[in-house]
């Protein structure tokens, strides 16, 4: 490209991130959902006896509940809590049933827009500043994001490669980073997702962190630079960026992917259900309004298929995988789908025992680690376990701060001390890939 011709690319393209900057710089009064949450509130409840968890699934069934955890009301079990937002209408309810049943419970959030306003900040004045200023510890928009990724890589020209796997159902590129210093096209790869539930906005803002540390420790840590020269690693940032953008603007609780379906009105598929493993099988659920939708076959949301070819490429080189949600403290690795244990449970099972002993070195919070199945809890069609079937060894899913005490509301203080740690983690994980294991 000549001269002339680079220079007017550029010009048109500083030009369009311009315009996107002053567009940030305006109020975002959907942020606020037009006090949609005022009265809301979360209950937690662990039921003690069979009896009561019918109880909880008929008033399911019965009023405005959007559960928190488990994911599905059908894996309600007995000594397992549950936490439950019920809309303000439905609360005094819910309360009275569980009185007249006399079934304890705890309110967690007694006020649920009370909370998502304490995540607002000084948003809505709070003008876009170099990449060097970037607050990192307060939540980001879609839009910030892809500018701020824009912004890593343009000025770290010799460690970031961005690039795009594909398009979302609504038309949004899914943009990836290559973190490491550039060398030889072959070497070791770690993939890193976040943001496949729109709802857990601390996988996003883990997923800048990490790459924040990496750029700016690389002089000063001799393991991060090890690892920056050795190996790639893959960050996507926010693998469903058409729910999380919804979760910005209109549902600050919304999951899904944000398809459409032809025969019924609730859009969306569960993005950690749609993969092509033991798919819609037990933790999966076949109806569309559901929040564990497996989709209409696997692979069908865009974001999943375009992910799931990008991997099946780099197979070879990508060696582990490593997908970031929240809430619950845990580490966990396959199998999701079944009660077995993996070939190279040995290798795996060191990795993790490391991470979580990093992870608490840095603040003392304890993960629980160990197969999905047995940890949290059986589900098919998971990312995880399609990645250790398609050869990649090492394959995690992070469930982040906290237990439930905020939930997916995890206050912005937290952002610095829930990454650290788990960048800890993430670089112990990353560091087993470089050692001989059998």
């Amino acid at each position: 490209m000549g001269n002339t011709a680079r220079n007017a690319t550029q010009i048109a393209a500083l030009m369009i991130t311009g315009i996107i900057l002053s567009s940030l710089q305006t109020p975002i009064r959907s942020y606020l959902y037009n006090n949609r949450y005022a009265g809301d509130q979360v209950f937690r409840v662990i039921p003690h006896s069979d009896g009561e968890v019918e109880i909880l699934k008929s008033l399911y069934e019965q009023l405005e509940v959007d559960l928190w955890q488990p994911n599905s009301v059908s894996i309600i079990t007995e000594g397992a809590a549950v936490d439950l937002h019920i809309d303000r209408n439905s609360s005094g309810i819910f309360r009275s049933h569980l009185q007249q049943a006399k079934i304890p419970y705890k309110v967690l959030i007694s006020n649920l827009q009370k909370e998502i306003e304490k995540q607002s900040g000084s948003r809505s004045s709070r003008k876009r500043r170099s990449e060097s200023e970037y607050d990192y510890e307060v939540y980001h928009s879609l839009e910030e994001i892809q500018i701020w990724m824009h912004e890593i890589n343009r000025t770290h020209p010799h460690f970031v490669d961005m690039f795009s796997v594909g398009q979302s159902f609504e038309g949004r590129p899914l943009y990836v980073l290559q973190l490491g210093k550039k060398s030889r096209r072959d070497k070791k790869a770690v993939w890193i997702d976040c943001g496949v539930h729109a709802r857990e906005w601390i996988g996003p803002a883990f997923c800048q962190w990490f790459v924040k540390e990496a750029l700016h420790s690389y002089h000063s840590d001799p393991v991060t630079r090890r690892l920056m020269n050795q190996l790639y690693f893959y960050i996507m940032p926010v693998f469903n960026v058409d729910g999380y953008h919804f979760s910005w603007t209109k549902d600050r609780f919304w999951r899904k992917t944000r398809s459409k379906n032809a025969k019924f009105h609730c859009r969306g598929v569960d993005a950690n259900r749609n993969w092509k493993v033991k798919w819609c099988e037990e933790g999966a659920s076949s109806h569309p309004c559901d929040e564990t939708y497996c989709g209409p076959f696997p692979e069908s949301e865009p974001e999943v298929k375009a992910v799931a070819n990008f991997l099946r490429k780099q197979r070879k080189r990508v060696k582990a995988y490593i997908s970031i949600h929240a809430y619950a403290q845990m580490l966990l690795y396959p199998y999701s789908y079944k009660y077995a244990t993996i070939p190279n449970f040995n290798c795996v099972e060191l990795a993790a025992h490391n991470a979580v002993l990093a992870l608490y070195s840095a603040y003392g919070v304890r993960y629980r680690y160990g197969p999905a199945s047995t940890t949290l809890y059986v589900s098919s069609g998971s990312s995880m376990d399609w990645a250790y079937k398609n050869g990649i060894p090492y394959a995690f899913a992070f469930e982040l701060r906290d237990t439930g005490y905020f939930g997916f509301l995890l206050p912005e203080t937290l952002i610095n001390p829930t990454c650290t740690e788990t960048t800890r983690a993430v670089k112990t994980i990353s560091t087993s890939l470089l050692k001989k294991c059998s």
